[in-house]
Formats: structure tokens, sequence, C-alpha cells
């Protein structure tokens, strides 16, 4: 006989419909907060927060480098996956890092380089300004950009006779708030602005075009040195190796990527990075029992992903027979979640991963007491995924593919400690364009959920919900049925309109 039988069917997100609660002056659309918790940390510190409840999943298809910049400049984040190697993975964290989000801290050069080193540094870098620093130390002495010289004319002259000098620059002094140095910025006529200290030793420099992309980005993840938000995955058989190098290169947060996170190798991985980079906070999962989740924080697990074979292009549940409806897992890792914050006033926050398709989705996942989600395919139909265009039957496609998939083993066994089966599938799905033009109107199908049921942030809608199951011809209601949809191909000649 098994240890235990479960009579009761697991449940989906999509047999769950809200019920309507009361809708206030506070909670219409325009007052509702989709901030959440990111990670547990003990100070509570406010960077690791969230100002969207989404996340990319750590797939191939899905989190690159664009995606991930483009996702924090939103309000959320893009877990940079990690079938591939760690040293390809530390290059696209520090790609990520350069994009500074108004301050950055620049690379700088001697007054006494040549200018034809300095052309071959902007060169092989890719940047045009550079700031120029006293010998041993970071004194501001002046700015050169490209337009400082003429490399036929100049390549033997010294950076100090082309540059533009201190005396001659505005700058600005212990300037913290990017509001401040746009001030400053604008009363000048300058493209740059650099930040000194006290003792005019250079800190930042500011852009005229980062102002103006921070200004338009209100919700963006910055950590402490005005970069964005990175997070990274890893797994649980080369940490060693890909973790420092993670570190290194300016990862704020990490999480581990594996289809069942209930395992001791993820414990040891958690106690190896707790002890070695304690300053990193670590997500943990993925899992789908309230067994799970206590194991996973008593581990360190600073978050925990819940989910598991939902995903539209995982089968780890017809491979393995192993898994749970998505939303019976979220409420019963909510509930030892719950448990676990009142007797240790920790509050860790829980990740509602695998088969979130769209709005409905993700607020009724939220409502059962997840704090974000994870999704794969929402985010690979957009632009700033890493697979390019393709023409599939007169319709623009992405490919999308699962980690467990043999394309994304290919390189090496990272996240599955096998290669006898596969737990995902290829296949494609409808470009959508540019994420910053569809992010918007999920986000807002998501507040109008919350305000119907009375909720102005997402604490209150764990604490306000009421959920109910509904059949499937309740589902077939609430879709438009029985009524003609021509498509776009449709020919209208044939319709009987009446009168």
């Amino acid at each position: 006989m098994p240890k235990k039988i479960i009579y009761e069917p697991s449940r989906t997100l999509m047999e769950f419909r809200l019920l309507p609660g009361l809708t206030t002056k506070e909670t219409v659309l325009e007052n509702i907060s989709l901030r959440a918790p990111f990670v547990y940390t003990e100070t509570d510190d406010p960077k690791y927060y969230l100002n969207i409840p989404m996340v990319a999943a750590a797939m191939q298809s899905v989190s690159g480098v664009n995606m991930a910049i483009e996702l924090a400049k939103l309000g959320g984040q893009a877990f940079i996956y990690s079938s591939q190697t760690p040293k390809q993975q530390a290059t696209m964290v520090e790609k990520v890092k350069k994009h500074k989000a108004g301050f950055v801290e620049p690379e700088t050069v001697p007054p006494d380089m040549l200018i034809a080193d300095l052309h071959n540094l902007r060169n092989h870098r890719g940047y045009n300004t550079f700031p120029v620093v006293d010998n041993g130390s970071r004194k501001l002495l002046g700015v050169i950009t490209k337009n400082d010289y003429d490399y036929k004319m100049h390549a033997d002259q010294k950076v100090e006779e082309r540059m533009i000098a201190r005396k001659e620059l505005v700058v600005g002094v212990e300037i913290e708030d990017i509001k401040e140095a746009n001030k400053v910025l604008k009363e000048s006529h300058q493209s740059v602005l650099p930040i000194v200290d006290e003792k005019d030793n250079l800190r930042y420099l500011v852009f005229r075009k980062d102002i103006r992309n921070h200004l338009d980005n209100p919700l963006e993840i910055l950590a402490e040195n005005k970069s964005l938000m990175v997070t990274a995955a890893i797994n649980t058989h080369d940490y060693e190796d890909r973790v420092p190098a993670l570190v290194e290169a300016g990862v704020d947060v990490l999480t581990i990527d594996s289809s069942d996170g209930h395992s001791t190798f993820q414990r040891d991985t958690l106690h190896w990075v707790n002890k070695n980079y304690p300053q990193i906070p670590v997500i943990g999962g993925n899992i789908i029992t309230a067994s799970g989740f206590e194991f996973l924080v008593e581990a360190g697990a600073k978050a925990v992903k819940v989910g598991m074979g939902g995903g539209s292009i995982c089968i780890t549940q017809e491979q393995k027979g192993t898994g749970r409806g998505l939303a019976t897992a979220i409420i019963k890792v909510a509930e030892a979640r719950d448990r676990y914050y009142e007797g240790t006033g920790k509050y860790i926050p829980v990740i509602a991963d695998g088969g979130i398709v769209n709005s409905k989705d993700v607020v009724v996942a939220l409502a059962m007491g997840a704090d974000y989600v994870m999704m794969g395919r929402y985010f690979a139909r957009m632009e700033e995924s890493p697979t390019e265009k393709v023409t599939i039957n007169n319709s623009v496609m992405k490919p999308y593919w699962g980690e467990g998939s043999s394309r994304a083993r290919d390189w090496k066994k990272a996240r599955y400690n096998q290669l006898q089966f596969v737990e995902g599938v290829e296949g494609f799905v409808h470009y959508s364009g540019k994420l910053r033009d569809n992010l918007p109107e999920t986000l807002s199908k998501i507040k109008a959920s919350m305000s119907s049921v009375g909720a102005a942030t997402i604490v209150e809608l764990h604490e306000r919900a009421e959920l109910e199951v509904v059949s499937a011809l309740s589902i077939r209601e609430g879709k438009a049925h029985d009524i003609y949809l021509p498509g776009k191909d449709a020919d209208y000649s044939s319709i009987n309109w009446g009168d």
C-alpha cells in the first residue's frame, strides 16, 4: 500500500473564479498597488520588492539580456537561464548590470594615455565618453568624448591635450537623486554630468538620454549602485563554479532551477550559497507540498517556487506521473507559508510557476496566496525574448521550448540529472510585439479584478478574495458563445444580416 492516497482531485487555476466584493474609492484602478515582496530579508530591504507581480522564467527561449533589461525597467524580473556555461551566463549578467539606470559607474582613462590607445579602447568597449582621472586616484581631471579628437590628426597626442578640463565642466556634488541630477543637467549645455564627492573624486556619470529613460520607467527595479536588479538561475551540479562567477558579475538574487526542489541536492546547494555568499538571497523550488516548502525554508530559501508539470511545454506529469494541479499546490503551500510566518515572523514569498496563461490566471493565483507569478509562454512571445521571429502559415511566430527538452539540454545536463528521457517539448508561439506594448493591458486587467474584489494591494487580495469552483459549463458560459465571430479573412457576402 502507498504511504498516502488523496481521493480529492487537485485543482487547476482554470477551475476557479473570483467572487466580487465591495469596490470603493480606495480600490479604483489608479489606487491599486501591485508591489510584491521578491525575497525575504531580515531587514525587509525595499530593494527586494517587485513593482509588478510577474517574473519571466529561467528559460533559453525567454530570459535573455534584452528581456532582463526591459522587464526590470517595467517593474519585474527575468531569471537569466543556467543552461549555458557559467562564463556565458556571467557575461549576460554583466551586460544587464552595465545598462545603468541613470547613474553610470564609468570606465576611466589616465591623462597621459595616447589618443591612439583611447581610440582603440573606444572601439573595443563601445563607449564614446570617458572621464579622465588622476593616475592612482579617482580625482576628476576632465572628460573626453569622440567629438574631442580626430584619430588621424591627434593619434600621437595625450588625452589631457584634447580633453575638456575639469574647470570647464559643470559637475554634481554628492548627488544621489536622479531628478536632482536632471535639474543640474538642464542648466548646463552638456550631454553628460559627472558626479563627484566632496573631495572631487569621481563617482558616476549621468547622461541626458539615461535620465529620460529613467523618468519613462518609474517602476524600474534598481540595486544599490543604481544599476538594474539582476536575477540568475543556478543548478545543483556546478554551483561551486557558477555562483562565484555570477556574484563577481554583479548578480543580486539567485534562483535554483529544478523541476523537483524537494531534494537533498537543493538543500546542499542552499547551504553552500548561504555559507559562502550570505548577502545573496536564493530562491528555492519547485515544490508542490507543504512539506516541500518547510524543507526548503529550513534549508535557507528566501522565496519558494510552486508548481510541477503545468507549463505549456512541460511534460513532467506525463513522463513521471508526479505533479499536482497548480491551484491546489498554491493553496497548500500558502497555508504552510502562513503557518511559518505566524511561528517565526518571517514571511517567505511564494511564486506560482507553470500553466499561467493570462491575466485571469495571474489574479486567481495571487488570490490563492501567491505573491507573484512566473511565466514562460507569455514572455516568449515578446520582441525581447532571445529567439528569432519566423513565419509559419502566414503567421509570425517565435520558437519556444522547455528547459527539460532535448534542445535546452544539448549543452550539458544542468537542470535534469538524467539523459534517458525529456521533460519538455519544443513548439512555437504567436509573436506579440514589444513587451511594453503588451504588459500594461495585462496589468490593467489584474488591477480591474482586484478592484472588483475590493483589494487595493496583493496583501488585501490574500485577505479578502473569495473563490469558487466552477463547472465546465460555467467556464463555457463565461466565454463568447452562440454568436458568429468571423475571422479576418471571412467572406461577409454570404451572411444574411436581416433588416
